[in-house]
């Protein structure tokens, strides 16, 4: 039985990329994979195209990329519920660098979210602002890596 505050994920991804040689070559197979937890909806993984994925299916580096900003979209969103700021839309277009080494290993060194936040015409625009510190520092995935997570919020008012 899980400690009071301890959370347990599971997912579980399958390889489907095997075109009939399985791995015999680095060229030999696809990248694309599936990925589900529970019973919602598959996810059409693959690799990066610079690595000979699929582009139209997510990648790892998206999916962190992802996962970075909709847990700091979803702490902001509950701080300003608790604060009295009504927001009616919010959109992130975040941006990720990851460096390659000579190595052939790789590491994200940054990530910036970039909300647009609109909130109400009364509201406190400089407490809205604020609340993007809030939640970047209470954000579980923000705390789960080692590299720079910053923010450059853009608030709107209506």
């Amino acid at each position: 039985m899980p400690q009071r505050g301890e959370h347990n994920y599971s997912a579980t991804v399958v390889w489907t990329g095997n075109s009939g040689e399985g791995t015999k070559h680095y060229r030999a197979f696809s990248r694309d994979h599936e990925i589900t937890c529970g019973d919602k909806p598959t996810i059409a993984g693959s690799a990066d195209p610079a690595f000979l994925g699929d582009l139209s299916r997510y990648n790892p580096e998206e999916l962190l990329l992802s996962s970075l900003s909709a847990c700091h979209m979803l702490w902001y969103l509950h701080l300003c519920a608790d604060a009295g700021i009504t927001v009616s839309s919010y959109e992130d277009n975040a941006e990720g660098r990851m460096i390659e080494t000579k190595s052939g290993r790789g590491h994200f060194d940054k990530v910036t979210l970039k909300p647009i936040v609109s909130i109400g015409e009364n509201d406190d625009s400089d407490l809205a602002t604020s609340l993007h510190e809030k939640a970047h520092s209470l954000c579980f995935i923000a705390n789960s890596v080692n590299f720079e997570v910053a923010c450059e919020p853009e608030i709107r008012r209506g």
